[in-house]
């Protein structure tokens, strides 16, 4: 028996069994083709009593490595997919949760309190005294032992500080 009377023979078959199971014409129509080069390359070496059983053989082992190799590769898909999926879900809850008024209070509260911290100490003291105690100037004055105009340039001063440091946000809170 020739090959090509072995391949118009048994090709379709080998084809039809592969696809059966893979359902994927193109990898099916490949261990086709293979089992019939196999099936070819044994029978230069040693008999082949049993030729459709021999083929139909192949062509299982081949099909069983394919679809044991996919399932594999499935797996691990999945498992990246399942860690995209851990971190996705971890990014949604962490950003649901953040409160951005609450963050954008703080980071200008830290902008402030490290602004009154770089002033000098009479500067620093005077800002305090009429933001935070609602002092009046001639208070302020009295408790720094300076004028009231020596109190307004402290708080000038202060203000500027604070202007200069808080650029970024000043438009910010325009709006809020």
């Amino acid at each position: 028996m020739t090959f090509d009377d072995i391949y118009i023979e048994y090709y379709q078959r080998c084809f039809l069994f592969a696809k059966s199971y893979l359902h994927d014409e193109m990898q099916s129509k490949d261990i086709a083709s293979e089992a019939m080069i196999t099936l070819w390359s044994t029978m230069k070496t040693e008999e082949v009593k049993n030729i459709r059983a021999f083929l139909m053989t192949v062509v299982k082992n081949q099909a069983l490595n394919y679809l044991r190799n996919e399932h594999l590769r499935m797996e691990a898909r999945e498992n990246i997919l399942d860690d995209e999926l851990y971190e996705l879900d971890f990014r949604i809850s962490s950003l649901d949760s953040s409160d951005p008024n609450q963050l954008f209070s703080e980071e200008i509260i830290d902008i402030v309190n490290r602004t009154l911290n770089e002033l000098p100490e009479k500067t620093r003291g005077a800002f305090m005294m009429s933001r935070y105690e609602n002092k009046s100037m001639k208070e302020i004055a009295e408790s720094l032992n300076v004028t009231v105009k020596g109190v307004d340039y402290h708080i000038g001063k202060a203000l500027q500080a604070l202007r200069k440091n808080l650029k970024d946000y000043l438009y910010t809170l325009l709006f809020f």
